[in-house]
């Protein structure tokens, strides 16, 4: 493992360490794993379902998610034909016992129509024990794709959580950012969200545009406070390559850090709690989505991820379809999913296998880079080991002060979450970081 402190005197975006391994570190399972073998000695009390719909009504500059834009209606319907079959399959092959904890990601969810979501919303009543209004349920949108029937909808079948990508209000960051929007399209979902008065209203902005200069991500930051969203997500853009910003040559800002510790300072004089480098939260809201707590430990827990682009894991092996970002290979991966028959999904047949190490680095990189932290003696109860046998390369974190110890829990200083893009890459082992490397963009 390199010295922390060469990696923070190079740069301090280096990665977002939102899940261990990466999918650019996936590969083909030889043989294809079997679901039922895969999912037989997990606890199954306690499970997370995320739901991907792989498409928008537009693509951004800066996107590199698994996304297809503007797609045609016959996609949409045979994907939706596909994403039934494979929950039906899915389930069977689990057996779950409850979820916890849902979500709907993309993507945009809400770019379908009301009567898709209400299919989507039956078909998961029919096959998971899902209590749907009595349990965390997420939901991503946009701007352009909420209607107030779409609104009323989701309110209406237990969505708690809704959360929006709008990313900048300024026009000048906008362009910058390759995201044709409407302020007044902006504000019409807003105002539709307060009425509707979800359980957590969440809003997205992205700092670091080229050339944006620090009065324009003030303006954003105020308007954005205006409207007293629950949580507030600050993302620092990265420049990927195959977006379209990719292609442009262009690159983030030279200031994003300034940029970060704007935002930091502006959310925290607002009253907001700080949970990670990135979400920022009243103090209303609900501990379950940034805490560890009784239902759901993401360090722990399984996840079952439905769709074309969606992440299942387990303890040992997380898998998903292949990963791509160039529009051709997005939509012939879905059109890919979309022929399978249903045996097809009851194995996974893409992913990375988690060794002991690697289950111990995940557990270290979900639970160091948020908040409450690390709590070290849950750590060596699951691992039969202190973290610091298994990691002693964590002492420079605290050397340079940028984690501190209490109640035997390890937490990161606000120095540290202003770098957590370095030093999660940092916790990455050699294995999955050469991986992720020999990744070829596609």
């Amino acid at each position: 493992m390199s010295r922390l402190v060469d990696r923070l005197h190079d740069d301090a975006f280096q990665g977002y360490a939102y899940a261990y391994p990466h999918k650019t570190a996936y590969r083909s399972l030889a043989p294809p794993q079997p679901l039922d073998d895969v999912w037989r000695d997990e606890d199954k009390s306690a499970l997370f379902l995320y739901v991907h719909i792989p498409f928008c009504a537009m693509r951004c500059g800066f996107c590199n998610l698994f996304t297809a834009a503007r797609p045609q209606a016959e996609q949409v319907a045979a994907t939706l034909d596909a994403i039934e079959s494979q929950s039906r399959v899915v389930s069977r092959q689990i057996e779950p016992q409850r979820i916890a904890q849902a979500a709907f990601g993309g993507g945009t969810p809400s770019f379908l129509t009301e009567s898709e979501l209400e299919r989507v919303f039956a078909f998961l009543s029919s096959h998971w024990p899902i209590a749907f209004g009595q349990v965390p349920l997420s939901f991503e949108t946009s701007p352009e794709t909420l209607t107030a029937g779409k609104t009323a909808l989701l309110k209406a079948s237990g969505v708690t959580r809704l959360s929006m990508g709008v990313q900048s209000f300024v026009g000048r960051d906008l362009k910058a950012l390759g995201r044709p929007q409407r302020n007044e399209d902006v504000e019409a979902a807003c105002r539709q969200i307060v009425d509707a008065d979800f359980e957590t209203f969440n809003l997205d902005l992205i700092y670091g545009a080229p050339g944006q200069r620090v009065e324009d991500w003030d303006a954003s930051l105020a308007r954005t406070l205006s409207w007293q969203p629950d949580e507030v997500y600050l993302y620092p853009l990265y420049v990927r390559e195959l977006t379209g910003l990719g292609r442009t040559g262009k690159e983030a800002a030279l200031h994003r850090q300034s940029l970060y510790r704007h935002g930091r300072m502006r959310l925290l004089e607002a009253g907001y709690h700080q949970r990670s480098m990135r979400l920022f939260q009243r103090a209303s809201v609900p501990s379950s989505w940034d805490e560890i707590d009784a239902d759901f430990a993401c360090q722990d827990d399984g996840m079952i991820g439905l769709g074309p682009g969606a992440r299942s894991y387990t303890r040992a092996l997380h898998y998903s379809s292949e990963y791509a970002v160039k529009a051709t290979r997005v939509r012939g991966i879905i059109d890919e999913f979309n022929e399978r028959d249903g045996r097809a999904f009851a194995e996974a047949t893409h992913g990375a296998t988690l060794d002991a190490d690697e289950q111990r680095r995940r557990y270290l990189i979900k639970s160091l880079l948020r908040l409450p932290g690390l709590d070290c003696r849950a750590y060596e109860a699951r691992f039969g080991a202190s973290v610091f046998s298994h990691f002693p390369a964590l002492e420079e974190l605290h050397a340079l002060e940028l984690c501190t110890f209490d109640n035997d829990y390890m937490r990161l200083t606000p120095e540290g979450l202003a770098y957590s893009d370095a030093i999660g890459p940092w916790l990455y082992s050699e294995a999955v970081t050469r991986t992720m490397q020999h990744y070829e963009a596609v």
